[in-house]
């Protein structure tokens, strides 16, 4: 069943009607997924500064895919990056009095 999902909330309620519907507590979730137990809690809830690659742990954990309506007069491009590659960010420079 596709469900439409706008919002961080959105996907957090989801994540945990899989989850308890499955019977799997927070913790064992969490923990299966390699994330910590207040961070899952957190996204059940709806924190908007959530890491989303974290999340997809999450959904990978429970089962569930995220997919995106893309347009189809975009696939040319796609295909076309896809192809070419993105050049990858530069690493982060050490914020001043940091320490390494």
């Amino acid at each position: 069943m596709l469900i439409p999902v706008a919002t961080v909330a959105d996907l957090g309620l989801l994540l945990r009607a899989t989850r308890k519907a499955q019977g799997v507590r927070l913790d064992d979730c969490a923990g299966s997924a390699g994330v910590g137990t207040v961070f899952a809690g957190e996204v059940e809830r709806g924190k908007d500064s959530v890491q989303l690659g974290l999340v997809f742990k999450l959904l990978d954990e429970l089962g569930l895919a995220l997919k995106v309506d893309f347009p189809e007069n975009a696939l040319p491009m796609l295909r076309q990056l896809q192809e070419k590659g993105v050049r990858p960010l530069p690493p982060r420079r050490a914020t001043k009095g940091a320490q390494a």
